[in-house]
């Protein structure tokens, strides 16, 4: 499933080929006909992320939520666009670009009030300017579970996936299986704002990459990373490997319904 930098980037992306024109809408699939019948011709006039949420809002008050799961893929071309496939489920062409929804978990016309009820569902995302993360804090502080299942949580923080969760914990030295009741404001602090930083870098880049300058295969003489999701990290999907910084092996357990990957050195009970 993607992580929420992608959406942020998606976002954007719609934005810049999108925003202020008045696409064509259509749904090949069919899925979603009755919306696009309903949006044709309408000018899309801003795009929004929230988590892993991805808003389209056409006119003034219609919104497209879009929510990819972990099937779903966007794909943007030039103009003028080939024939679509009867698997698109949303479909935008203006006079110089399309986009192209497919195998999304949700896609469907919603409401201000429906968008507000997904946003109230939703905890702080670190990309957003709205986040507050002493709200973050006070939830985390207060309960029993894992920082890591905490972190997954996106009732506690939106946005955060696997990639993310694995690559912070690592990069200060936290237990993944610590109790969020024993992390410390100073290191709640820390988390968060690196959290912003690689999400931010995520966006602009479009791919998560982790590792400080001093670990980049460049600096180390290693080989460059080769993985379907790319990016250089130092323990998310490299279970016995070595760690990057003190050699020891990696680690991977399951938690909460996903693999957990840490260094059993560098992040100490």
């Amino acid at each position: 499933m993607p992580e929420g930098h992608t959406i942020h980037r998606l976002a954007q992306d719609y934005a810049e080929r999108f925003r202020g024109t008045a696409p064509r809408v259509t749904s090949p699939q069919g899925k979603f006909s009755d919306a696009a019948a309903l949006l044709d011709r309408a000018t899309l006039t801003a795009t929004e992320a929230h988590g892993k949420h991805l808003f389209l809002r056409f006119r003034d008050t219609d919104w497209v939520h879009i929510h990819l799961g972990l099937f779903g893929k966007v794909g943007f071309g030039d103009a003028p666009a080939p024939p679509p496939a009867d698997t698109v489920r949303l479909r935008l062409v203006n006079d110089t670009a399309y986009v192209d929804l497919r195998g999304p978990t949700t896609c469907a016309l919603i409401t201000d009030a429906e968008k507000a009820a997904v946003h109230d569902r939703l905890g702080p995302d670190p990309l957003r300017a709205d986040a507050d993360p002493s709200a973050v804090y006070r939830r985390v502080s207060r309960s029993r579970t894992t920082i890591a299942a905490l972190l997954m949580d996106q009732k506690i923080v939106a946005g955060v996936g696997n990639v993310y969760r694995a690559e912070v914990l690592f990069r200060h030295g936290i237990d993944p299986y610590r109790a969020g009741r024993d992390i410390t404001p100073a290191q709640w602090d820390a988390v968060w704002g690196d959290l912003v930083a690689l999400m931010r870098e995520g966006v602009r880049n479009n791919r998560i990459d982790t590792v400080r300058p001093e670990h980049t295969p460049e600096a180390m003489g290693r080989p460059p990373r080769v993985d379907d999701h790319g990016g250089e990290v130092y323990v998310y999907r490299r279970a016995t490997q070595a760690c990057h910084i003190c050699g020891d092996e990696i680690r991977t357990a399951g938690l909460a319904a996903r693999n957990l990957f840490w260094c059993p050195t560098c992040q100490k009970p």
